[in-house]
């Protein structure tokens, strides 16, 4: 097994069964486009690790604020959910590391890409799911995320895009940063928007979210994380 998978391994406190399922969990598409004959990429089980963390989430956040009405909860746990803090936890635990990229997408910066780094967090949380029990993902997950208050606290005072245009503009003025929309998909109700943030014509990163602004605000964190590894 790659060794950053057995190091990933430690970090969660879970060893497979499985390690294909694991393997499967950090395979990007792209890999798939240069690697003619690989199994599958982890779309599925990106798609089953968003709904198991939204149920363990759901779940924590229930018994964490009993006075909460339904709309407070959902609040809460979209903001623990969005694409640009399941990205951050995934920097935490060293996933960047760890992800099966094809030629085109790593020379393109796919690895430090916010989007990709949220797909295979939720993917990791399917192959767990799959491998062992609900118990053992919300310990998991829950250990990952650490105290819930504490991060809620933190997201809300947070503003990449605020934080992003401090740092760049004493060097490169106030119209350096540009927000563009890559790519639109998904119907009219569910739209889900892919932004991507230049500084002059340098792309720093790129985001995902259910609207322009939750995507710029992820774009901007992908920026920061951009600049501070070059620093």
């Amino acid at each position: 097994m790659n060794p950053a998978l057995t190091q990933l391994q430690a970090r969660l406190a879970y060893t497979f069964r499985d390690p294909a399922l694991l393997e499967r969990a950090v395979t990007h598409p792209s890999w798939l486009q240069d690697h003619a004959g690989g199994a599958e990429s982890n779309q599925r089980l990106e798609f089953l690790g968003d709904a198991v963390l939204q149920l363990v989430l759901t779940e924590a956040l229930f018994q964490l604020y009993p006075a909460d009405r339904e709309g407070v909860l959902s609040q809460r746990r979209a903001s623990l959910t969005k694409g640009v803090f399941l990205a951050l936890l995934a920097r935490e635990i060293g996933l960047e590391s760890c992800l099966l990229l094809g030629g085109s997408e790593e020379a393109g910066g796919g690895r430090t890409r916010a989007s990709a780094l949220e797909d295979a967090l939720e993917a990791v949380i399917g192959a767990l799911y799959l491998d062992s029990d609900l118990p053992t993902v919300r310990r998991v997950v829950l250990a990952v995320y650490g105290s819930l208050p504490d991060r809620l606290a933190l997201e809300s005072t947070d503003n990449p895009k605020g934080r992003l245009q401090e740092l760049v503009q004493p060097r490169h003025g106030n119209d350096a940063l540009r927000y563009e929309v890559t790519h639109v998909e998904g119907a009219d109700h569910a739209r889900e928007y892919e932004v991507a943030v230049f500084l002059l014509s340098h792309r720093l990163g790129s985001g995902r979210g259910t609207s322009k602004k939750l995507a710029e605000e992820a774009a901007a964190f992908a920026a920061l994380e951009t600049l501070k590894a070059e620093s």
